[in-house]
């Protein structure tokens, strides 16, 4: 009789493991599904600018994301330290506006930057600027003078 119930028990336990794992597997095969979903790759779109005037060069690479964007800038203007490093902004409408974190002179810097992009022409803004949480930020970003910034012109990206 004792042989019997621990048989029975026995038997029991082996089938409620065996459907916790089934349930296990489906539910992982449910989050893989899920967590494939929100791995899907985002390839940016990528375009370049340039601007080269006597030994002046400042380029420019921005790659959209459909909710931000990344890139570089590099401006290596003679005679004056070259300043090189990562954007990471947003588009609004024709107007990118960046974080740009540089490094110059051996020291890490931010500072915000407005480019109007239209017609394969980058057009840098200015404005006044103040300083706030440690980078440059404008004043009033919706009184940025694009007529006397840079232009750069759009190029094929090199690497």
């Amino acid at each position: 009789m004792k042989y019997c119930l621990i048989c029975i028990a026995l038997a029991a336990l082996f089938t409620s493991c065996n459907e916790t794992a089934k349930t296990s597997d489906a539910e992982q095969r449910d989050t893989i599904a899920a967590d494939t979903n929100l791995m899907r790759i985002q390839i940016p779109e990528t375009s370049c600018y340039r601007h080269v005037r006597a030994k002046d060069t400042v380029t420019l690479k921005v790659e959209k994301f459909p909710n931000v964007v990344t890139g570089s800038l590099v401006y290596a203007l003679h005679e004056k330290d070259r300043n090189k490093g990562t954007l990471d902004g947003v588009f609004r409408g024709d107007t990118l506006i960046a974080n740009y974190t540089f490094l110059s002179e051996g020291t890490t810097s931010t500072r915000q930057v407005v480019f109007l992009i239209e017609n394969d022409i980058a057009t840098e803004g200015y404005g006044e600027m103040k300083a706030e949480k440690e980078k440059m930020i404008f004043k009033n970003i919706s009184e940025t003078d694009f007529t006397k910034g840079l232009k750069l012109q759009k190029v094929s990206c090199i690497e």
